[in-house]
């Protein structure tokens, strides 16, 4: 990416583009992507995957709707819950683990570069003494199925290890700065013409209408 007076060019593989304006949700290569446009920041994108379990269609029934553990503010995530899905269908999770490769689904993915990317970060090793204690208990909970399905009972008692299918993990673009502080709120890098969409706080947030259009109104400047 290079920013002028007038225009933006990008530049990808063999193809060029030049726009007046650009957004950039890079989700997962956020921070890579602020850099390559020269900006300055102080935070890097740790990313932990959320793995989820699906109830056998016979249990589909067993919640009418969404429930979800109580929030806790001395926590980073909100906890493995139960979601029923659009088609009826009924998911558990997500736990939140450190994973080792920013686009690794599939289980014990690893990329040495996104590794060496966060380890070598202080504010990494800052949060991870600070919930070290939660940190332990999520990687077991990613290892031992009997301690996943024990979480999911403190919503729905009835459930057994047997009910717990498996299920596509999702990875979460978690943003932490230098100072270890997991960002909770949305985080925005703007130059005149470019508007980076740093730290999207939800799934739900980025599928918002009228978020969409605050981003819109900011990097236009109407906002």
């Amino acid at each position: 990416m290079e920013e002028t007076e007038n225009h933006v060019e990008i530049s990808c593989g063999d193809e060029n583009f030049t726009a007046r304006k650009l957004i950039v949700c890079g989700g997962l290569q956020a921070d890579r992507l602020a850099r390559m446009a020269g900006l300055a920041i102080d935070f890097h994108i740790v990313p932990f995957r959320g793995e989820y379990y699906q109830l056998p269609r016979e249990k589909s029934g067993i919640v009418k709707h969404l429930i979800y553990p109580a929030p806790d503010p001395s926590l980073p995530f909100l906890g493995i819950h139960l979601t029923r899905m659009i088609d009826g269908s009924v998911t558990v999770g997500p736990n939140a683990v450190i994973g080792f490769a920013r686009e690794g689904y599939p289980k014990l993915s690893f990329s040495l570069r996104d590794t060496l990317d966060f380890v070598g970060f202080p504010g990494f090793w800052k949060l991870m003494y600070e919930y070290r204690k939660h940190a332990a208990h999520e990687l077991v909970v990613s290892f031992s199925k009997i301690a996943y399905v024990r979480e999911c009972q403190k919503y729905c008692p009835s459930l057994s290890i047997d009910d717990l299918r498996p299920y596509r993990a999702g990875i979460r673009a978690q943003v932490v700065n230098s100072q270890g502080e997991a960002v909770h709120d949305f985080l925005f890098k703007q130059t005149d013409r470019m508007l980076h969409v740093c730290n999207a706080p939800s799934p739900a947030a980025t599928s918002a209408i009228p978020i969409g259009s605050m981003i819109a109104a900011r990097c236009l400047g109407t906002a």
